[in-house]
């Protein structure tokens, strides 16, 4: 547990699940494909959207993009701290069939930490998530921790619905 001065900070924990109709191969490739997440991000990813940075290597794949949310679209407490847009900066690095990151908020003494990894589940792929969101803000942190986490919660439920619908077109 981390500390502020005398006022503790528990960071909100939260998992994310989600199946693919497709190889664990088949999903990996394409969660990491340069093409896909440029698509994903100009179609889902918000003002702003951008992918900043895609290598690739026989080790794995590291990215790092950007994410928008239009400031009236955010719930009042986030808004009541934040002077404008939401801007997420997100990093991935993907080693094999798991991947650890985080992301950062703009404005926010926030961070989200990640670990994801893509197991066999029938004929299909299951994606678990584990996540946790820390907000260093005294009394109010905590708060915005659960709705910073039901945030990304939908965000992560949003890119595996278009997922689902590129491997379907494209795989």
């Amino acid at each position: 547990m981390e500390t502020n001065g005398n006022l503790p900070f528990m960071p909100s924990r939260f998992e994310h699940r989600a199946t693919f109709p497709a190889p664990v191969g088949t999903v990996h490739a394409t969660l990491v494909d340069e093409a896909f997440l440029t698509a994903r991000l100009r179609d889902i990813g918000g003002k702003g959207a951008a992918l900043l940075d895609h290598r690739t290597s026989d080790d794995g794949a590291d990215i790092r993009l950007r994410q928008g949310v239009d400031a009236r679209h955010l719930p009042g407490a986030v808004r009541s701290i934040l002077s404008g847009d939401l801007v997420v900066e997100r990093e991935e690095h993907w080693r094999g069939r798991e991947s650890t990151g985080r992301a950062t908020i703009n404005g926010v003494p926030a961070e989200i930490r990640f670990a994801s990894r893509l197991v066999p589940k029938g004929d299909g792929t299951e994606q678990v998530v584990d996540a946790e969101v820390k907000v260093g803000i005294p009394l109010i942190g905590g708060k915005i921790e659960k709705v910073v986490a039901e945030q990304v919660t939908k965000l992560l439920a949003t890119e595996a619905e278009y997922a689902e619908k590129w491997l379907a077109e494209h795989a």
